[in-house]
């Protein structure tokens, strides 16, 4: 089976800037999970939920950092995971693009 979460958008500290350490930002979460689904769904209010709190409550400095925490937390929440791809953009820190980080594991 296969999650696809699109767009999820909220606030969060993020980023070593001295502005991004004080004021919250949007950012937009991307998530494709596929998973091995024997009688045992993926509820994914509480994935999305998983991610928001994550990012709200630990307020990473680099994308990256945040893509490696959640990747690890969540298959360690969710453990049929079998593959995870997440994406993390910051669509407003730059005035003339949307800047995304990505990273794609197979467990």
């Amino acid at each position: 089976m296969t999650i696809n979460i699109d767009d999820l958008a909220f606030e969060c500290i993020i980023g070593i800037l001295d502005f991004e350490r004080l004021t919250p930002q949007r950012v937009n979460v991307n998530a494709e999970i596929i998973y091995d689904y024997q009688n045992m769904f993926i509820d994914y209010a509480k994935v999305t939920e998983h991610i928001k709190t994550s990012m709200k409550t630990k307020q990473f400095e680099l994308i990256e950092e945040a893509l490696i925490s959640l990747q690890n937390s969540l298959k360690q929440d969710f453990k049929q995971i079998i593959s995870l791809s997440l994406t993390i953009s910051k669509p407003d820190i730059l005035p003339d693009c949307r800047v995304s980080v990505t990273q794609i594991l197979n467990y």
